[in-house]
């Protein structure tokens, strides 16, 4: 289990918003399994000591940052400090994600610029400051956690996520290019129906606004081929994959882990 020996690994929204597993605490976790060290940066410091903890009881190596990925300050002190603490930024994961409900004539413009702030502009910060450091290192994986709302209507009206989501596959593209011939690869994983504490809040609204945890779980474990919802596991599996030398020839690739159900939509 040493997959990533040696690999310094920035992960924003490490922590998560609720109990249980979100994408970047499982992210986070694998890593740090994997032989990784982590930077594990969250706008709750209390979330990332959380995610820490849990790589510490294992045995692992875990500094954590708390930050707002929205502002250039927030990001560039957090890559300041991971630099500070490690030397070196090998694997970048940007994780973090807001959902605000409503179509284009009911969302408030203030939701609108919130969730592309946190969805977009975050992952333009973080990939401003870390990438000239992997550039002098001659090396570096990014890894951006889209959806697959960014090439399917799911059913839910939420016009800032399909936004974001989708401009963030363009923008991981680009960054790929860009830098594909200085040792450095950007891709992004498209999580399809997944149980995390962020379904729990605001999209549950989407199928019932009295429902109970136990109902959204059903109803949306019913929608999938598979008959159930993915897990943060399944998303950080495929991101271990992306970060490790495994995949030293993909980039500018959409990893899409869904259970099949973009077929479906299609």
């Amino acid at each position: 289990m040493a997959r990533l020996l040696g690999k310094v690994a920035l992960v924003t929204s490490a922590g998560s918003m609720g109990p249980g597993w979100g994408h970047g605490k499982a992210i986070s976790t694998l890593f740090a399994r994997e032989s990784a060290q982590i930077f594990a940066v969250d706008a709750s410091r209390e979330a990332a000591e959380e995610t820490r903890s849990i790589i510490d009881d294992e045995c692992g190596i875990c500094a954590t940052f708390a930050a707002d990925v929205s502002k250039s300050d927030d990001v560039e002190r957090a890559v300041a400090a991971c630099l500070s603490a490690f030397g070196r930024i090998d694997i970048l994961v940007n994780s973090v994600s807001v959902i605000r409900m409503g179509g284009v004539v009911e969302l408030s413009e203030e939701d609108w610029t919130r969730a592309n702030d946190i969805n977009l502009k975050s992952v333009f910060l973080t990939c401003k400051y870390v990438l000239p450091h992997m550039e002098r290192q001659g090396s570096g994986a990014i890894i951006n956690i889209s959806s697959i709302a960014a090439i399917r209507y799911t059913g839910i009206p939420y016009a800032s996520y399909y936004a974001s989501k989708g401009a963030l596959l363009s923008l991981t593209r680009g960054i790929a290019l860009e830098y594909a011939r200085k040792g450095i690869r950007a891709n992004a994983i498209l999580p399809g129906m997944i149980d995390t504490p962020l379904i729990y809040g605001d999209v549950a609204k989407a199928y019932d606004a009295d429902a109970d945890q136990a109902t959204v779980k059903a109803k949306r474990d019913a929608l999938c081929p598979t008959g159930r919802m993915g897990d943060a596991w399944d998303v950080a599996y495929a991101a271990l994959y992306l970060a490790s030398d495994e995949a030293k020839y993909v980039t500018g690739t959409e990893l899409v882990v869904d259970g099949g159900i973009s077929a479906k939509f299609a």
